[in-house]
């Protein structure tokens, strides 16, 4: 079998978890699999800047990130969410010759053992 763009997106649509953006290093949203257009409906928009939905702090520790992915870092904690509770990473993806191409954020689901049942891609919507 190929693997081909559409294989792609459907096997990261399939996953539970959101990929919130992939963004290029413009900081241009290129990508949401469909957990993360579930959770950011139009804040979000692919074709646009990933700035238009972060305040000037954010943006600045999005700049930060990046700088640090140059220098060879891989996935970077940014915070743990109090509002959420969710722990929050920015990754960077790299080309073949390790130059980063571009950027995503993850989120690691808090667990909450008095809601076990609550399926994984509908998790956000009980968070804390």
């Amino acid at each position: 079998m190929e693997i081909t763009k559409e294989l792609l997106e459907n096997i990261l649509d399939a996953y539970s978890y959101e990929i919130v953006f992939f963004v290029e290093r413009q900081h241009i949203v290129s990508y949401m699999n469909k957990i993360a257009k579930e959770r950011y409906g139009n804040r979000a928009q692919i074709n646009q800047s990933l700035f238009n939905c972060h305040n000037e702090s954010s943006k600045a520790k999005i700049e930060e990130f990046l700088k640090r992915a140059d220098t060879g870092e891989n996935e970077i904690f940014e915070t743990c969410n109090t509002k959420t509770g969710e722990r929050e990473f920015f990754v960077p993806v790299r080309n073949h010759n390790q130059q980063v191409i571009g950027y995503f954020e993850r989120h690691e689901i808090p667990w909450d053992e008095n809601n076990p049942a609550i399926p994984v891609t509908k998790y956000w919507t009980h968070r804390r």
